[in-house]
């Protein structure tokens, strides 16, 4: 299994984007910063549009840039753009009736995977993309 980086890769182009406080990046640019190739970024851009946290502008100085203020946007918003829904989830296939184990699995994660994925909205709502962008500042405040 490969692990999936999108949430990631989403969270620092929101950042990227909130950082620069209204200037519109190209999707090159984002991923110069990611450092990863432009039609990675396009796709998730894609997404996050959908989501109505970014939005596009075409032409000589086009680009992408937030479409809400950093302030209204969580990790969480973030999370449902890119991922949908739970990130634990349990394979839709059927149960071995011939192994005890097959049989009790689903229900036996359905609870725990409910309850943490209830523990990691929480936690996912708590963070705002401002927050990030704070943080941005005072990394870069250290290390200059």
């Amino acid at each position: 299994m490969s692990q999936n980086t999108r949430f990631a890769v989403a969270v620092h182009v929101l950042t990227a984007l909130a950082y620069r406080d209204g200037e519109s990046l190209s999707s090159a640019r984002l991923a110069a910063s990611v450092r990863t190739n432009p039609v990675v970024i396009r796709r998730l851009l894609i997404r996050l549009g959908k989501a109505g946290l970014v939005q596009a502008q075409v032409g000589k100085s086009g680009g992408v840039r937030l479409a809400r203020r950093p302030e209204s946007i969580t990790l969480l918003d973030i999370f449902r753009a890119v991922e949908g829904g739970s990130p634990f989830v349990i394979p839709d296939k059927p149960e071995n009736k011939a192994c005890e184990v097959s049989c009790a699995m689903r229900k036996l994660l359905s609870s725990v995977l409910a309850e943490t994925d209830r523990a990691v909205s929480r936690s996912l709502e708590k963070v705002r993309l401002s927050d990030l962008v704070k943080g941005v500042a005072t990394a870069t405040k250290v290390t200059a």
